[in-house]
């Protein structure tokens, strides 16, 4: 019998896809329960969410190279549905589209893409570059210029149980201030802020519309489950939130209202984005 079982543990470890070891350092940790993981416990977790965002800060190389190794490996455990992006925008679908019907690939991708400059190319050029090669498709999650520009014109009234909480949007008016480094007039505010929760509707409404699984990548406002995308998911009719994966840097803090799983990368020396910031506007 002993053989016998032997045996059986033997052919149930065939059956598994080896995989390798991620190329990012740090601890991970289930957020609900305090549990440290490791990369392959966090995986096994995360291949049975139907929806899974993954929140980043946009200039960690770290960041960009797990979400690399999350996407390959995810895939190698079950299809992968599609992949969205903050980083693409509706005008620049029909480019994707092209790209991924060509027989052999441009040779100036990031121009065939329109690639826009805000986004380093040399961070996303990675992951671009692999879900291009990949049957499942690669899709703009992200508001267009002239949309950007028309709300904040004129704001549009939220609605939504969730999104629409006063709480929500004295947090997200703290971080649109903090952010520019308090340089922006009060005047200003509530346009931004329609702003960047209109994004976070239009994350949610294409996450919803996408073959799943679907995994969304997006700066880590856009991820928070307490203030983010996922509130608009379950104001849209969804009746689960999705799973979401924080990456951020150690000396950060994320909590269990933020996301369900966090994974804390080396940190990185800081930029001096105020500092550039005061020199845009002349202070």
């Amino acid at each position: 019998m002993r053989v016998l079982w032997l045996l059986a543990v033997v052919l149930l470890a065939g059956c598994q896809h080896a995989v390798p070891p991620p190329p990012v350092s740090g601890e991970i940790r289930d957020l609900h329960s305090g549990e440290v993981l490791t990369a392959q416990q966090l995986l096994t977790r995360l291949v049975e969410s139907e929806r899974l965002i993954i929140g980043e800060q946009h200039d960690n190389a770290d960041h960009h190279a797990a979400q690399l190794w999350l996407l390959r490996s995810l895939g190698e455990q079950r299809p992968q549905g599609s992949l969205l992006l903050e980083m693409l925008t509706p005008d620049q679908q029909p480019r994707v589209d092209l790209v991924r019907q060509a027989t052999t690939p441009p040779a100036d991708l990031p121009g065939a893409l329109a690639w826009q400059d805000g986004w380093d190319w040399n961070l996303y050029g990675p992951i671009i570059r692999f879900a291009l090669t990949q049957t499942f498709p690669l899709l703009a999650a992200n508001l267009e210029s002239s949309e950007i520009r028309a709300f904040y014109r004129n704001p549009p009234v939220m609605n939504g149980a969730y999104s629409n909480v006063p709480s929500v949007k004295e947090t997200l008016l703290e971080q649109i201030a903090e952010s520019h480094c308090g340089l922006l007039p009060e005047s200003q505010m509530p346009a931004m802020l329609a702003v960047q929760q209109q994004r976070d509707r239009r994350m949610a409404e294409r996450m919803l519309a996408a073959p799943k699984p679907a995994l969304l990548l997006a700066g880590a406002w856009h991820a928070r489950k307490d203030v983010g995308v996922p509130l608009h998911v379950v104001d849209l009719g969804a009746t689960e939130s999705p799973t979401v994966l924080m990456l951020a840097e150690q000396g950060g803090e994320v909590t269990a209202v933020m996301a369900d799983y966090v994974w804390y990368t080396p940190a990185t020396p800081k930029q001096d984005y105020c500092e550039q910031m005061r020199k845009q506007f002349g202070k």
